[in-house]
């Protein structure tokens, strides 16, 4: 094993540690909440290293990042999850290749995906993105209008929405984060209680590598972990056309 490979696995070990803790402190069992590892600015041989520890599932903020990492088989035989804000003209890049869409936020977005999965002839698996914090410099629905976009999103064809994704604020004091997290189940819980048909609702996308334990106390179904697997993130220049 390399150096590498040790540090991965040691890092994922310490990951999936946390994340037992928490589940067994909120009451819920073993397998309750998926393991995303949001492997921005990693290069394919990183991620493929990865691939081989307890690691569910790997998110890509990029599109070109998404693309040219399946191009070189860098997720082995895991799924791949866009986590990151999808602008409509790079939809096609990204429909039909990630299983599922965390950041989707607007009619807009969805008509996008739609047409082009009814391209493929496929139905894309999609998250609608909260504004839980209403925050200008973010992307996401305001929490009033997410039953609105779940309900247009339902009457596609082609895409299908399996729950809710939220990144909240910066946690300025203890325990902030977490409040937001509660709010995110309560938003997601309400939905699902209004069986909306075609609206599964049951992916629940919050927590990253600072509060991921807090996200899955307040009901997480999928964290995306980066930093505390990967190690801080280095910003080079990636390879090939811009997408």
């Amino acid at each position: 094993m390399t150096e590498l490979e040790k540090a991965l696995a040691q890092h994922v070990a310490q990951v999936r540690e946390t994340m037992q803790a928490a589940l067994r402190a909120a009451g819920r069992k073993e397998g309750d909440v998926l393991l995303c590892a949001a492997c921005k600015t990693q290069d394919a041989q990183t991620v493929l290293a990865s691939a081989q520890f307890d690691i569910d599932l790997f998110g890509e903020n990029r599109v070109q990042e998404l693309t040219e990492k399946l191009a070189a088989g860098a997720y082995g035989t895991k799924p791949v999850h866009m986590i990151g804000h999808l602008q409509t003209n790079k939809v096609k890049y990204v429909v039909g290749h990630a299983a599922l869409i965390h950041s989707v936020d607007s009619a807009r977005l969805v008509d996008a995906i739609e047409k082009e999965a009814g391209k493929l002839g496929v139905v894309q698996d999609i998250l609608l993105e909260v504004n839980i914090g209403a925050e200008a410099s973010k992307s996401g629905v305001a929490p009033a209008e997410v039953r609105a976009l779940a309900e247009y999103a339902a009457t596609k064809p082609h895409v299908f929405v399996r729950g809710l994704m939220a990144i909240p604020p910066t946690e300025t004091e203890p325990g902030q984060a977490r409040r937001y997290f509660a709010q995110m189940k309560t938003l997601f819980d309400k939905l699902a209680d209004a069986h909306i048909q075609r609206v599964s609702m049951d992916v629940l996308s919050m927590g990253m590598s600072g509060d991921f334990e807090s996200a899955i106390l307040e009901g997480a179904t999928l964290v995306r972990v980066g930093t505390a697997i990967y190690g801080q993130r280095h910003y080079a220049t990636l390879s090939g056309t811009i997408i």
